[in-house]
């Protein structure tokens, strides 16, 4: 999974990578400068794998968003950080057409846009992770083995 140790800390821009796990805090090393610094517990941290899109329907999750973006725009970055507000919204609005108007906000979609350039600058996500995503669903599809279905086979 690429977004497996890919943190988000309120109050710090950009995203970091953990590095390692201690009593009171996790040191995380951020992806733009490289740079090693301890977050407490007292931060909000959140790690990308659990964050999601509000939809009228059910929440989608980052990664199925990203993978959206990295097959739409050929895995090249998207939008400038100077983009308009409206730019923004169609952008979501093109990969996501329902997304939650009312709970999805300009900045967040700021956010998505710097944080799917910022991985693709840094090689995280690319073509064989995209492609090792696709499998794990496959997987997940397999049924698993109840009585019936053991009766059945015999």
């Amino acid at each position: 999974m690429f977004l497996d140790g890919i943190l988000a800390i309120a109050g710090q821009q950009g995203l970091y990578k953990l590095v390692s796990k201690g009593k009171n805090n996790v040191i995380v090393e951020s992806l733009t400068t490289g740079k090693r610094m301890p977050a407490f517990s007292t931060s909000r941290i959140s790690t990308l794998e659990d964050v999601a899109i509000y939809t009228y329907d059910e929440d989608v999750a980052l990664r199925e968003v990203f993978i959206k973006v990295f097959e739409k725009h050929q895995g090249q970055q998207v939008l400038s950080t100077k983009a308009t507000n409206k730019e923004l919204l169609d952008f979501l609005t093109e990969i996501l057409p329902d997304y939650d108007k009312d709970r999805v906000y300009v900045s967040d979609i700021k956010k998505l846009v710097n944080w799917y350039n910022t991985l693709i600058e840094k090689n995280i996500l690319h073509k064989d992770n995209i492609k090792a995503e696709e499998k794990v669903p496959e997987a997940e599809k397999t049924e698993p083995e109840t009585e019936e279905t053991v009766k059945t086979e015999k």
